[in-house]
C-alpha cells in the first residue's frame, strides 16, 4: 500500500511538472522573454536582483540574480556556512532556439500580400515552420538623449501575425519527394494584405502600435518569429509532450527549480542561463564569453576572497551542462549507435562523445550517475552514430574557460530542432530533480 502510495505521489508531481514546462514554454518565445520569465519567478521566491555594472554586497545565505544584456541570466544561492575552501556546483542551459530574424526595412510587398524579409537564426528544419500560425518577440530601441543608453522595451505581440505558406501541391508535384527550400525565396512570411504600392512602412508601423511609440521613435530592433501554438501532452495515456521550443526552456525549466529546491547550507549553487548557443556561443552573452568567471570573481570579490581562492576552488567543483540529446527514432533506428539508444521516457540522458563535443569523462559520468541514483530517477546514455557526427553543446565551450569537472546530460527528445519537438512527459520530473538532487 505504502509503495502504491509513493508511486501515485511520483505521477502527480510528474504531471505537475510537464504541465508548468508548458506553460513557461508558451511564455518564453524568445531569449527576453525566457530571461524575463525566470526573472519573475526568481523575485517570487525572494532572489535579490544585482547588476553587472553595480558594486556588490552580498551576505551568506543569500540569494540573488544578475541579468545580463536582458538574455542571459545567472542565479546563485550562497551557503550559509562560510567554509575555507567553496564548493561550487553550476548547472548551465541555452535561452534561444531556431527560429526566423526578421532583418531592417523588412516589408517586401508582392501580389496583394504584405511579406517580411527575414533570416534563419540556428539550424531548423524549414519544412517544419511552413503553414504554422507564427507570432513574433523581441526588443526595440528607441530615441533617447543619451547615445550610449537608448530606451529599450521588450515585446511579445502574442498571438499570429504571420506565417509561410507552402506551395499548392498542383504547382510542384514532386514537393512529397523533398523540397529545398531556399530561405530568401521559399520562406519569406506573409504578414496580411497589401496592395500594388503599399504603405512602405508597414512593419514598423505596427512594432510602433505595439509598443505604443510613434515609428519615427524606433531606431532598431531584434524580432524573433516563433510557433504560436500551444504544448499539448499526446497519446492514449498522455504520456509524451508534444511543444515548440523543448530545445532548450526543458533545461533552463530544471536548472531554476534545481535553484529553488536545492538546500546547501555550504558552498555557491549557481544557474547560468546563456543566449546564443544555436548559434555558436561567441558573443559577449553567449557561453564562450567572459561573463561567468567574470560573476564568478564577482561574487569571491564581495565575501574578500581573491581570485587566488576561486583558483583553488574550480577544480573541485562540478558543472552540468544540460541541452536535449537525440532519442532514437523509432521510423529511422538506423541513425542511431546500436547500443546506447535513449528513448522518450527514459529519464534523464548523459551525452558522451570522444570528440568532446559534449564535455565529460568516465568521473563525472559517474558523479552524474551516483547523483541519479540518490535522487531516484532513471538515466540513460547516448553516443552519437559513429559514421555520423552529431552537435554539441555549451558545456565544452565553457569548460575551456573554467577548468571545473564538467558533464553533459539532459532529456532525450525527438524531431529535435522542428518547429514542435517530442519528449517522454515524465522526463521533465526526472531532469529536476537531478538538478535537485547536485544542488542538495
Amino acid at each position: 500500500m505504502e509503495r502504491q502510495k509513493t508511486e501515485e505521489r511520483q505521477r502527480k508531481e510528474q504531471r505537475q511538472a510537464a504541465e508548468a514546462l508548458l506553460r513557461q514554454i508558451h511564455r518564453s518565445t524568445c531569449p527576453f522573454t525566457a530571461v524575463g520569465y525566470v526573472e519573475e519567478e526568481l523575485k517570487q521566491e525572494g532572489f535579490i536582483p544585482l547588476k553587472l555594472h553595480e558594486r556588490w554586497e552580498l551576505r551568506a545565505g543569500g540569494r540573488y540574480y544578475v541579468p545580463a544584456y536582458g538574455r542571459t541570466l545567472f542565479a546563485f544561492a550562497v551557503g550559509e556556512r562560510q567554509a575555507e575552501r567553496q564548493k561550487i556546483r553550476i548547472a548551465a542551459a541555452h535561452t534561444d532556439f531556431p527560429c526566423f530574424k526578421v532583418k531592417y526595412a523588412p516589408e517586401l510587398p508582392a501580389f496583394g500580400c504584405g511579406r517580411l524579409n527575414v533570416e534563419p537564426y540556428g539550424g531548423m528544419i524549414r519544412s517544419a515552420w511552413m503553414d504554422r500560425p507564427l507570432s513574433m518577440a523581441g526588443k526595440v530601441a528607441f530615441r533617447s538623449r543619451d547615445p550610449f543608453q537608448p530606451e529599450t522595451m521588450v515585446v511579445d505581440f502574442d498571438r499570429p501575425v504571420c506565417t509561410i505558406p507552402n506551395l499548392a501541391i498542383h504547382m510542384n508535384r514532386k514537393v512529397n519527394d523533398g523540397v529545398c527550400l531556399d530561405p530568401q525565396k521559399d520562406m519569406l512570411p506573409v504578414a496580411g494584405l497589401a496592395g500594388e504600392a503599399p504603405d512602405g512602412e508597414f512593419f514598423k508601423k505596427a512594432l510602433a502600435s505595439e509598443t505604443n511609440r510613434q515609428p519615427e521613435e524606433i531606431l532598431d530592433y531584434e524580432m524573433f518569429l516563433y510557433p504560436w501554438e500551444e504544448g499539448s501532452f499526446v497519446g492514449f495515456d498522455e504520456t509524451l509532450l508534444s511543444a515548440p521550443r523543448l530545445d532548450n526552456i526543458t533545461s533552463v525549466r530544471a536548472c531554476v527549480q534545481g535553484l529553488l529546491k536545492g538546500g546547501r547550507r555550504e558552498g555557491l549553487n549557481l544557474i547560468a542561463l546563456f543566449d546564443n548557443e544555436e548559434v555558436g556561443s561567441h558573443s559577449k552573452q553567449g557561453a564562450a564569453s567572459f561573463l561567468l568567471p567574470f560573476v564568478l570573481e564577482r561574487i569571491y570579490g564581495a565575501f574578500n576572497r581573491s581570485r587566488e581562492d576561486l583558483l583553488a576552488d574550480l577544480p573541485d567543483g562540478y558543472f552540468l551542462s544540460l541541452d536535449v540529446a537525440h532519442a532514437v527514432h523509432p521510423n529511422a533506428p538506423e541513425k542511431a549507435d546500436p547500443v546506447n539508444r535513449p528513448t522518450p521516457g527514459g529519464g534523464v540522458t548523459l551525452k558522451i562523445s570522444a570528440s568532446q563535443s559534449y564535455a565529460g569523462d568516465c568521473e563525472t559520468a559517474a558523479t552524474l550517475q551516483l547523483l541519479c541514483e540518490k535522487a531516484g530517477v532513471p538515466f540513460q546514455r547516448f553516443f552519437n552514430h559513429s559514421g555520423q557526427p552529431g552537435g554539441g553543446t555549451l558545456g565544452s565551450i565553457a569548460s575551456t574557460a573554467l577548468p571545473m569537472k564538467t558533464m553533459d546530460a539532459g532529456i532525450a527528445i525527438l524531431a529535435m530542432h522542428s518547429a514542435r519537438e517530442l519528449m517522454g512527459a515524465a522526463d521533465q520530473w526526472a531532469l529536476e530533480q537531478l538538478v535537485r538532487e547536485l544542488f542538495s
